[in-house]
Formats: structure tokens, C-alpha cells, sequence
């Protein structure tokens, strides 16, 4: 995973609480993550913005794809360089989610207990709304209807190797 590391100007001897910042969906580190992982450096954590998996300068196929799991899996590969850093406090790591990056670090700090504190900057819950679709939007039988065209799709692209985006991706 590509990543900034952002440090207080103001470095003591003192280990440093630590906190890993990713999100929006389909965003670089260089832009929101970058912007809170710059200010709350200012404030004295020790702070790493990231690119998640598929995306930015992070490595990963198919490009700017998104999954729950890999993506939960990158919050705690954020904390595992953070808790390996001598100038952080192991005890003091912290996640930030921006927009649907929410709900991932609420996952991630559901699984790792080396998160002690978890901040989601967020509308709603990503992870609910890929599970139940917007407003709860999507029953028992259209969550169903969605896993058959999905998998549908999946099959056409293993047999003709062509990925195909589906929406909230530009054209080229």
C-alpha cells in the first residue's frame, strides 16, 4: 500500500499517538486523507494517509475496484506499519473513515483491538448500504436478483478476460 506519513513539527522523545486515515471512496491520499492526516499531524499525532487497494499508487487488479473485506484489510495493514514505528505508542492508534471509508473503519475496528479509537467522517454507513442498498432500499429477493447479475457478469468477464466498470467510474 502507497502511503504519507504526516509527523508534528514539534518532535520530542515522547512517543506519539497515531492515527491512519483513508477515504473517500475512489480518492488518493494526496486529497481528503491528506488534508486530515496534515491537520491532526498539527496537532500532535503522527498521522498516515493512505491509498487503499486497486487504487492511487497502490498496487492491485482489477483498478479502482472496492471490497469491504480487502479494504477492512487495509485499515489494519495501516495499523500494523503504525504499531512497528518507534515513534508511536502502540497503545495510542487510532483510524479515521472519510465518507464511505466510515463504515470500513468501523469493520476494521470491530476485528482489531489495537484500534483504540475510531472517527468516522460520514453521511452513512458504506457497508450497510452495500448490503442493503440506500435507505435500506434493497429486500430479501432484490439483494438476491443483484448476486445472480453479478455473478452473471463475473462469468461473462472470466470467459472474454474484459473487465467491464460498473458505475461511479469515468469513462476513460
Amino acid at each position: 500500500m502507497a502511503a504519507d506519513l504526516y509527523m508534528p513539527k514539534e518532535i520530542t522523545n515522547e512517543k506519539l499517538p497515531a492515527i491512519a486515515v483513508s477515504g473517500p471512496y475512489g480518492a488518493v491520499k494526496e486529497q481528503s486523507s491528506g488534508l486530515y492526516a496534515q491537520h491532526l499531524a498539527e496537532q500532535g499525532f503522527l498521522t498516515l494517509a493512505f491509498d487503499p487497494s486497486f487504487t492511487g499508487e497502490s498496487g492491485g487488479k482489477p483498478r479502482y475496484s472496492s471490497s469491504m473485506d480487502i479494504n477492512t484489510e487495509d485499515f489494519c495493514a495501516a495499523v500494523d506499519f503504525l504499531s512497528c514505528c518507534e515513534q508511536v505508542d502502540a497503545q495510542r492508534i487510532g483510524i479515521l473513515g472519510i465518507c464511505g471509508w466510515g463504515g470500513i473503519a468501523l469493520n476494521a475496528a470491530a476485528l482489531d483491538p489495537r484500534i483504540k479509537a475510531t472517527v468516522c467522517v460520514t453521511l452513512y454507513n458504506m457497508t450497510r448500504v452495500t448490503q442493503q442498498g440506500y435507505f435500506d432500499s434493497m429486500d430479501e429477493e432484490a439483494r438476491y436478483k443483484l448476486k445472480q447479475e453479478l455473478a452473471q457478469l463475473r462469468t461473462e468477464e472470466f470467459r472474454t478476460g474484459e473487465i467491464k466498470p460498473q458505475g461511479g467510474l469515468p469513462e476513460q
